[in-house]
């Protein structure tokens, strides 16, 4: 099986891995530096109090048998090595006469030995022919420098107690590595069985399979993805149901009136028609093509209004338009028996596209008239309420049972399926309302209750 180089899971593994030996050589390292650091400071310091102690017990003059015989007892019971000298060659007091003499101490030693100076040393020694760590009390008297307490552990010695460390840290790395990579392999296939879950439901998305859903078992970022990933399929499921529910609405508004038309024209040709019905017949074929070519142009309105660089927004006087709109409107309400009562508050300005908006409120007046008796009254308020504008226009028609009100705006719905298509209808009135009322930045509501009128709510942004 060939391996993916670019996978997550090789780079996660290879991040991990990494990772890993990069702390370990780090930690090894810096536990080297600061263990042999320590260790060597401890040593110094543990000499330096051993050799303090005795050297307080020397109570001055020729160092005697006695306290020879006391330091060589303690050097058989300590760790480091530990001696006494007192022969002045060896303390560099018989110089510059005998210069090749191989001195403990040189002469600058020696001054900081009389001023009461504890020397601290750590390297290659020559009368010991090797390297060491050693630290030299002075036993002084009187200002002459009567011996040294000589204290010295080899470096040799300290290698050997850190390798065996290093063995040691050696061994738990290796423990830590396998539990890490023994752990590092549930963990990573934890976190990528979702990931490829995902994925797998991702192409199944491609190929046209919106049912699919991943499982959320955690709340972690990939449960987040997960969830949005479910909610996404869901949205393209609901889409695409729209978009195949709107083409077959289409299609059955488009062959209605086409085959109505067919029908009658045929029938004419065919002289199955004669006379007076022939009008008839005409009267319903112009009907069907106006039906139409209403529906056609409601379908290019809602095309539109999905480019908004069409939208020619302007500040409009709200109730000045309005009262201009209803100057002409009033006449097609009086031909259809419908009276107004206008109310409207003065200062209300909004942001909006004067052709949307007519168009708005032509929507909205017509299905008014189409679904209320005749002689009935349309009120339209214009009213100022938090920094919006609200616009309600309420019938007394014959309302909308409750089911059927969050569907109402939804394209080619109708509550009353059986009259619609002989009212002139399209389905598309209050789809193409809502559409335009979002791209002037307001929302719409429908408000009714079945035999008892309708209002729609329209609210647009204030202009103070």
């Amino acid at each position: 099986m060939k391996r993916n180089f670019f996978s997550l899971s090789f780079k996660l593994w290879f991040t991990i891995l990494l990772t890993i030996v990069f702390s370990i050589v780090f930690a090894y390292s810096l536990s080297q530096y600061y263990y042999k650091y320590l260790y060597v400071e401890k040593l110094k310091t543990n000499m330096i109090e051993v050799a303090a102690k005795l050297a307080a017990e020397y109570r001055g003059g020729e160092i005697s048998e006695e306290y020879r015989e006391q330091i060589e007892w303690l050097n058989s019971k300590i760790d480091s090595e530990i001696f006494i000298v007192s022969n002045p060659r060896e303390l560099s007091a018989c110089l510059p006469f005998e210069i090749d003499y191989d001195s403990l101490i040189s002469e600058e030693e020696r001054q900081q030995l009389i001023n009461g100076e504890v020397i601290q040393k750590e390297e290659y020694e020559e009368r010991f022919n090797r390297k060491i760590v050693a630290a030299v009390t002075p036993l002084v008297d009187e200002g002459r420098l009567e011996g040294i307490i000589y204290t010295y552990v080899t470096v040799d010695s300290i290698k050997e107690v850190l390798q065996e460390f290093a063995y040691k840290w050696l061994a738990a790395a290796l423990i830590f590595v396998i539990t890490a990579i023994i752990l590092g392999t549930k963990w990573l296939k934890r976190l990528y069985k979702p990931i490829k879950e995902i994925e797998e439901a991702a192409k199944k998305v491609s190929d046209g399979d919106y049912s699919i859903k991943v499982k959320v078992n955690s709340r972690d970022e990939i449960g987040n993805l997960a969830a949005a990933f479910n909610e996404m399929a869901n949205s393209i499921y609901l889409e695409e149901t729209k978009k195949r529910e709107f083409i077959e609405n289409v299609s059955h508004e488009l062959r209605t009136p086409l085959s109505y038309v067919t029908g009658y024209t045929q029938a004419i040709l065919d002289d199955v028609v004669k006379g007076e019905d022939q009008h008839k017949y005409l009267t319903l074929i112009l009907s069907e093509s106006n039906r139409l070519e209403k529906l056609v142009t409601n379908l290019m309105d809602l095309a539109k209004m999905n480019n908004e660089k069409l939208v020619n927004q302007v500040p409009i006087a709200f109730a000045q338009f309005l009262e201009d709109f209803f100057e002409q409107y009033s006449l097609k309400m009086k031909e259809r028996g419908f009276s107004l009562s206008l109310t409207v508050d003065p200062d209300s300005i909004i942001i909006a596209d004067e052709s949307q908006l007519k168009q708005i409120l032509n929507n909205v007046l017509d299905n008014a008239m189409n679904y209320s008796p005749v002689g009935g009254v349309i009120r339209v308020q214009l009213t100022n309420e938090r920094e919006q504008v609200i616009l309600k226009i309420t019938d007394s028609g014959i309302g909308i049972p409750k089911e059927d009100i969050p569907h109402v705006m939804d394209r080619f719905y109708r509550v009353n399926k059986a009259r619609s298509r002989f009212d002139g209808g399209t389905g598309l009135g209050l789809a193409i309302v809502k559409q335009m009322v979002v791209l002037q930045k307001g929302t719409v509501t429908i408000e009714s209750e079945a035999g008892k009128g309708t209002t729609v709510r329209l609210s647009f942004p204030s202009v103070s």
